[in-house]
């Protein structure tokens, strides 16, 4: 399949791809591509200076150049009615079961994720679109291979829907313009927009997105301009578009209040993305020494100085600024047999949740339906008639450059039990990710490409500063060699030896998390070579 002039699709088969591939919707990619697709290069190689910077001296601080931006008194504009009360938010991927079970959840948005909980196997891309395409105007339906028939309960009374789209640093390797690929998230935007923004206008609500793993406000300026064009290209009122960014980057933390006055008319919020801003800290700072090597990543809780400094500077900045504060994952997936664990895990998401709304957060996620009910009960105790708490200004906060930085300060040891952990959670995902399942249930917790990167740069990390665990062995290459050897003997044993020989991916899971969390030379994402294996196995 073919675009007029130089934009090429090339993908295998996909159902009803013709509804949402066609010519018009091409050719606006095609446009975006053209307008945006350089600036955004020129962003990545940003992201490639400052870290080579940080690699010299680890020191980052909010930027003077910036200074009366964070002085002005100015505000994003007034959330619109569809986006007031944003009390409990389910998140998951666009998988067409998975989508109706969250349409049907109860939250009061959904995040439908075309990033971190998907993979870009290009059915899953081109069928995520057709199903949002149908979502939006409540017709989505499914029957499994079982029987099983899934529909929406009440069509009228779904969540808002909110696409996030793939990250900056992703192209889309099946559509090309001039030979190059598209940028992966211009290409999710774009579609999404093309064909369902007129619709949900018309219904009352908007083409509303999350806006993942931005490092800069530049990379937010980009994000606005986008929205404008897209805007007045097809005729939609400007700042109809609404964006929640996820301050997941340790980067973007210092840059919050430039972020969201960047996108001013087109801001709803920042989130708590609190995974990949652990793996964002690992990543800029993994060669800075023992300083700021973190203990095992469970041990890692918003307790934590430095996580709390950015929790409660989100909620400043947000209400200051007129803005949603979301936030963090409540990942926990539901036993059907182990009523005690239940118990536990309940606990610690009803704790986790009451911290966030006590915090002055005006919603949160969840990864499961049941524990939609847990959040809307405690984040409604804190509201009582608010649908939020933009009043609540926070001018007690008070967060330095220091405060944010403050990863030695982290309690919590660094364990060979949590080695071990990271090992067999890398595995299993990349093998689920590889298998086109992006948001993976392993030990009652919904684990998505964040959770994956946190585990294979903190044994990169430990690695190369030579951490010292409580055991008092010293992570080497030779060590991490050997976990994985024992670990992945154990997944045999727990999965059936039988099993992983006889598929091949598990194999290849295992290389693929061996050479990342190994390399001499830290490869910035996982997903990126994960995805060029992805590639091979659809064009073999």
């Amino acid at each position: 399949m073919s675009a007029p002039g130089p934009l090429t699709v090339d993908g295998p088969a996909v159902d009803r791809s013709e509804q949402v591939l066609t010519q018009e919707a091409l050719e606006f990619v095609a446009d975006l591509q053209r307008r945006f697709g350089a600036r955004r290069d020129e962003l990545l190689q940003a992201r490639r200076t400052r870290r080579e910077a940080l690699s010299r001296e680890p020191v980052l601080d909010f930027l003077p150049e910036t200074a009366e931006v964070r002085a002005g008194d100015w505000t994003v504009a007034p959330p619109p009615p569809a986006l007031t009360d944003r009390r409990v938010e389910i998140t998951g991927p666009t998988d067409r079961k998975m989508a109706i079970n969250a349409l049907n959840s109860g939250a009061r948005v959904w995040l439908a994720d075309l990033e971190d909980a998907n993979t870009p196997h290009w059915a899953n891309v081109v069928g995520g679109q057709v199903n949002l395409y149908d979502a939006v105007r409540g017709t989505i339906a499914f029957t499994s291979s079982q029987g099983k028939k899934y529909a929406l309960r009440d069509a009228s009374a779904t969540p808002v829907i909110v696409p996030r789209p793939r990250g900056w640093h992703f192209d889309e390797a099946h559509v090309t313009l001039d030979g190059n690929p598209v940028v992966a998230a211009l290409f999710d935007f774009g579609l999404y927009f093309f064909h369902n923004a007129a619709e949900l206008v018309s219904q009352g609500r908007g083409p509303y997105f999350y806006l993942p793993k931005m490092e800069s406000h530049l990379e937010a300026r980009l994000w606005d301009d986008v929205f404008t064009h897209a805007e007045r290209t097809l005729g939609i009122e400007h700042g109809t578009i609404r964006a929640t960014v996820l301050i997941e980057t340790i980067t973007a933390a210092f840059e919050m209040d430039e972020i969201l006055y960047e996108l001013r008319d087109h801001a709803a919020g920042l989130n708590a993305g609190r995974w990949d801003y652990l793996f964002s800290i690992i990543k800029n700072f993994r060669d800075a020494g023992p300083d700021f090597t973190l203990p095992d990543r469970n041990a890692v809780t918003m307790a934590a100085p430095m996580m709390k400094a950015y929790s409660e500077l989100l909620v400043k900045t947000c209400h200051r600024r007129g803005a949603m504060a979301i936030g963090g994952m409540a990942a926990f997936i539901p036993s059907r047999r182990d009523a005690e664990a239940n118990e536990r895990a309940f606990a610690k998401v009803r704790e986790d949740k009451t911290r966030e709304a006590r915090a002055g957060f005006d919603g949160s996620w969840v990864a499961h339906p049941d524990l939609v009910p847990i959040c809307a009960e405690i984040f409604g105790e804190t509201l009582g008639d608010a649908d939020n708490q933009l009043s609540r200004q926070r001018d007690d906060v008070e967060v330095t450059a220091a405060d944010l930085l403050a990863v030695s300060q982290t309690p919590g040891a660094r364990t060979l039990e949590g080695l071990r952990e990271n090992v067999t959670i890398g595995i299993q995902y990349v093998h689920a990710w590889l298998s086109g399942n992006g948001a993976a249930g392993i030990n009652n917790l919904m684990e998505d490409a964040a959770t994956a990167e946190i585990s294979r740069s903190q044994v990169w990390q430990w690695m190369t500063n030579g951490v010292v665990l409580e055991s008092g062995e010293t992570v080497t290459r030779e060590l991490v060699e050997r976990v994985v050897e024992e670990q992945f003997a154990a997944l045999g044993a727990t999965v059936g030896s039988d099993v992983v020989e006889a598929d091949p991916l598990w194999d290849r899971a295992r290389e693929l998390f061996v050479t990342t969390a190994v390399a001499q030379d830290f490869p910035d994402f996982l997903t990126l070579p994960a995805y060029e294996e992805v590639l091979r196995l659809e064009r073999a």
